[in-house]
Formats: C-alpha cells, sequence, structure tokens
C-alpha cells in the first residue's frame, strides 16, 4: 500500500518534480548530444550503476541490457524488483518481485518519471 501512496504523489507533477526533470533532460542532452529521450537518461543511470565508463558505441545488446538494468534499479524502491547479486565486475543483478502491468510507451514514461527523480536525486545526479 505504501508504493502505490508513494507513485499517486508523484503522478501529479509538482514544479520541483518538472524542475528537476528537466534537468535530467539537459544532463542526457549534454552527454549525447542529441535531443533527451528517456532510454539515454536510463542508460546514463545504466553506466552509473555498473560502473562502466562512458561510451558512445554501445552494441544493441549492451543498451538493452544497461536499460533493463537501469529500470530494475530505479524500481528497487517501488518492490517490482530487489538486487540479487552483484558480479565480481560490478554488474547488478534483480530479481522480479512482481510484474510490471501492460503500458504504452506514453504510460511507462509517466509511471518510470518519478522513480528516476527519485534515484537521481538519491544519486545526487540533481539537486
Amino acid at each position: 500500500m505504501l508504493v502505490c501512496c508513494f507513485y499517486f504523489r508523484f503522478m501529479i507533477p509538482s514544479d520541483d518534480h518538472l524542475i528537476r526533470w528537466q534537468q535530467l533532460l539537459e544532463l542526457t542532452e549534454k552527454r549525447w548530444q542529441e535531443p533527451p529521450l528517456l532510454n539515454k537518461l536510463l542508460l546514463l543511470i545504466g553506466e552509473k550503476e555498473c560502473g562502466m565508463p562512458p561510451r558512445n558505441n554501445y552494441t544493441e545488446r549492451e543498451q538493452e541490457d544497461l536499460i533493463q538494468m537501469a529500470v530494475s534499479t530505479v524500481l528497487v524502491p517501488a518492490r517490482y524488483y530487489e538486487l540479487f547479486w552483484v558480479e565480481d565486475t560490478g554488474w547488478p543483478h534483480y530479481r522480479q518481485l512482481q510484474r510490471l502491468p501492460p503500458m504504452s510507451d506514453e504510460e511507462r514514461e509517466n509511471f518510470l518519471k518519478p522513480w528516476i527523480i527519485a534515484y537521481c536525486v538519491k544519486n545526487r545526479m540533481v539537486s
């Protein structure tokens, strides 16, 4: 029940959340010199979590792995995933605790936004 309350609290964007989201979009735009997209932000989180040095030329498989790892990471507080183990290389593995409901791309972005903002604030990626 706590997870639902936390999620619904963020469904109505406050000025603070809008400002932080804009900061994150600017961060990704600086990193890739491209218009910001949700997947680019998730790649940034994935790089941070696994300790990989930033690169611009990921294979499609590496991008998918980094994005999935980032989604798992930001959804740990929502209790969709839990950290299972970490490889010697620093790559984290997560166990899925519950399935995400089917969502359109827009719904997925709106669902992930508050969790991404919370992660980025906690990890001092934005103020």
